[in-house]
């Protein structure tokens, strides 16, 4: 749009150049009435062009903004998302730190259980050998 905008630009100042070129070739009135003339032509060609650089301003901005939304709305959209599969697998994490806690008491407690019956069975070992020898 802004490509056609310029276009449109370019065409209305030359057509304003060849126009006040013509009009000062073929002008049939004195100096003066063609300079009043031009004159007025160059404020209705610079009016013409405020009003399409105001358009052309005013579409800029207005897409910028469009543009500036959008990229905020996906920015939070990744955010969110992020956000939630950050919460998953911390999660997951906490889920398997328990199971490994849970096993690793499971360990200790079976490790504590065969020392004790180590302990008890080698004292029985002892007892019943001082028994044969006596």
């Amino acid at each position: 749009m802004a490509s056609n905008t310029g276009q449109t630009l370019i065409a209305l100042l030359t057509g304003a150049a060849i126009g006040a070129g013509l009009g000062i070739l073929y002008a049939p009135d004195k100096g003066s009435t063609t300079r009043e003339k031009l004159s007025k032509e160059a404020t209705k060609a610079q009016k013409r062009l405020n009003k399409q650089i105001k358009e052309t301003s005013s579409t800029l901005s207005e897409k910028a903004q469009q543009a500036r939304y959008s990229f905020e709305q996906k920015l939070n959209d990744t955010l969110s998302s992020a956000s939630y599969k950050a919460d998953d697998i911390l999660l997951a994490m906490e889920d398997k730190l328990e199971a490994l806690r849970r096993q690793n008491a499971k360990l200790q407690i079976d490790s504590t259980v065969s020392r004790t019956k180590a302990g008890s069975t080698a004292g029985t070992t002892k007892t019943t050998a001082n028994k044969v020898t006596t």
